[in-house]
């Protein structure tokens, strides 16, 4: 068994370009799921459904009998 910590392996370096590209691409990701959760967090996880409006207060609709 050769010595090493991958049993002699050696992995290859990445170029410079796929790894800013990586970077770039995973980034995009987290800051796309932030602003999905920021938008749409309390529907997802439990805390308002989405055919609650309560928050649109009265806007001038009075019953007048």
């Amino acid at each position: 068994m050769p010595a090493g910590p991958f049993g002699g392996f050696v992995p290859p370096k990445p170029l410079l370009k796929y790894r800013i590209l990586s970077k770039t691409l995973g980034a995009s990701m987290w800051f796309w799921m932030m602003y999905r959760i920021k938008e749409d967090g309390p529907v997802v996880f439990g805390g308002r459904h989405p055919w609650e409006h309560g928050d649109h207060g009265e806007h001038g609709h009075e019953e007048k009998h």
